[in-house]
């Protein structure tokens, strides 16, 4: 067995060999994942590491605990002002859109490898998801910028299709070995899994906000420490007790960044950083896992259901959904060019390997293969996609506050932002002109991106970023001030 310091060391190195390239390589366009894969690949068995990992059983569950963080924190940074206009078509895309695409690739392997339905319906069902990993990383962490609601649709879609393609997998999965299951029985678990996931996923979320603001700890940093326990709790008690673990804990990421509560900035940030260390931890282990020289063997079958998958199943699935809904041609067909599959179809493939599945390494060397030219046709392609289809904006980039404030519960005045909106009514008007209530003060303007110490007569003009110190008990009469 390898001594601890030198797993320390050999994860140190891939680590940040991943951190580097992927600033190298930042302005090309390159998903990230395909980085990390790729270096955990060199690092193999088969490449110039020479690490032997053949284990799909430990690769599954570093899987499953990175994607507990990534889903957090993709639903800690959701706003759900923007998001709720598009609730309803991204969660049946993530529902009728994955069961389409899954029924739609497990016709054509029928008809490729000449096999019965459900063997076909076991592949469509573990690359039907689109990967909540890929799609953040691309969109958050790249320079992509889109109109309307396109972005909070693919985030929202793919932040909860992963119950989906779990119960579809795990299903099809069931009643290839066990035949005798009733296909209607295994729909009632899946209605009854989706339901127990909003459920404790909502009230895991307000749970968690009450007591992060409720118990006021001796030392700031049990704060993360505290949060991460209540997370990792979530979604193993959801799981345990039969509903959607990925579901509740996406869902009590939601809850919980729409929800204020102390130390908010500082705690995002740091699920921020875990989900970045989960992404790299994840497709570094699941690189490691794939043997290159199989993927040769599967190249040409490979290459013709990503196509199927790309072209055909994925566009399909998007438009047939979308019809109830209004969106334009050019929005529907974005949205299935943007069908990124990544990290969870892989580990959705060490299911059959793990349950004796028949030809479960070809489906494992299959369903790899496609996830990599997923990656690499669609997520290279996105932003060139999106302006050809005149559905890219400038990019707005995140808001680094310069001024940290942590305002406890019992505290009677928080430090609050507010953007001055167009048309308001105090852009034009210097601050002593604003009629503040007398316990809260302007104490710092951002106006393109430089900041400005005000006075009483400095002039509030449209766009501005205003860091006001404001009594909790006069917010509202702060925020009339605006409009």
């Amino acid at each position: 067995m390898i001594a601890i310091d030198y797993l320390l060391l050999i994860g140190s190195v891939l680590v940040l060999i991943s951190i580097v390239f992927a600033k190298l390589l930042d302005n090309i366009g390159l998903p990230t994942l395909l980085l990390f894969i790729g270096v955990g690949m060199l690092a193999g068995s088969e490449g110039f590491g020479g690490i032997y990992f053949d284990d799909p059983s430990l690769a599954q569950s570093i899987g499953i605990i990175s994607l507990i963080f990534i889903l957090f924190s993709g639903g800690l940074e959701t706003n759900w002002t923007e998001s709720k206009h598009i609730a309803i078509p991204a969660f049946t895309l993530a529902t009728l859109g994955v069961l389409l695409t899954a029924i739609i690739i497990a016709l054509f392997v029928m008809l490729i490898f000449d096999t019965t339905f459900l063997w076909g319906l076991l592949i469509g069902s573990i690359i039907s998801s689109t990967d909540a990993a890929a799609v953040f990383s691309i969109l958050r962490v790249g320079n992509i910028g889109l109109k309307g609601k396109m972005r909070p649709l693919l985030e929202l879609e793919s932040g909860s299709n992963d119950p989906m393609a779990v119960f579809l997998t795990i299903s099809t999965i069931e009643l290839l070995l066990l035949p005798e299951k009733s296909f209607l029985g295994l729909t009632l678990v899946f209605v009854f899994q989706i339901g127990l996931g909003i459920i404790l996923g909502f009230g895991g979320g307000k749970i968690m906000a009450y007591l992060v603001n409720k118990l006021k700890f001796f030392y700031e940093g049990i704060y993360p420490v505290f949060a991460l326990s209540l997370a990792i709790m979530i979604y193993s008690l959801t799981a345990v007790v039969g509903g959607s673990g990925f579901l509740a804990i996406y869902i009590a990421g939601i809850i919980l960044g729409n929800i204020q509560f102390v130390h908010k900035k500082a705690l995002i940030r740091f699920f921020d950083g875990l989900a970045v260390l989960s992404q790299i931890a994840m497709f570094l282990t699941l690189g490691l896992l794939v043997f290159p020289s199989r993927l040769v063997e599967v190249f040409g079958f490979g290459l013709l259901l990503s196509g199927i998958l790309i072209f055909i199943a994925r566009p399909l699935s998007v438009f047939i959904t979308m019809l109830p809904f209004k969106f334009s041609f050019k929005e529907k067909l974005f949205t299935s060019w943007v069908g990124l599959r990544g990290a969870v179809p892989i580990i959705l493939a060490t299911f059959p390997l793990l349950m004796g599945v028949e030809n479960s390494l070809l489906i494992f060397d299959l369903v790899f293969f496609i996830v990599l030219t997923s990656s690499l046709i669609q997520g290279w392609t996105i932003n060139p996609i999106a302006k050809l289809l005149s559905l890219s904006a400038p990019l707005k980039r995140k808001y680094q506050a310069p001024i940290e404030f942590s305002s406890r519960n019992d505290d009677d005045t928080d430090l609050i932002e507010f953007i001055v909106p167009f048309g308001s009514n105090m852009a034009g008007k210097q601050i002593v002109d604003l009629n503040f209530p007398e316990d809260s003060r302007i104490i710092l303007v951002v106006r393109d991106e430089k900041n400005i110490v005000p006075s009483g007569g400095t002039i509030i003009e449209e766009g501005d970023i205003l860091s006001i110190l404001v009594n909790k008990n006069n917010l509202e009469a702060v925020r009339k001030t605006f409009f």
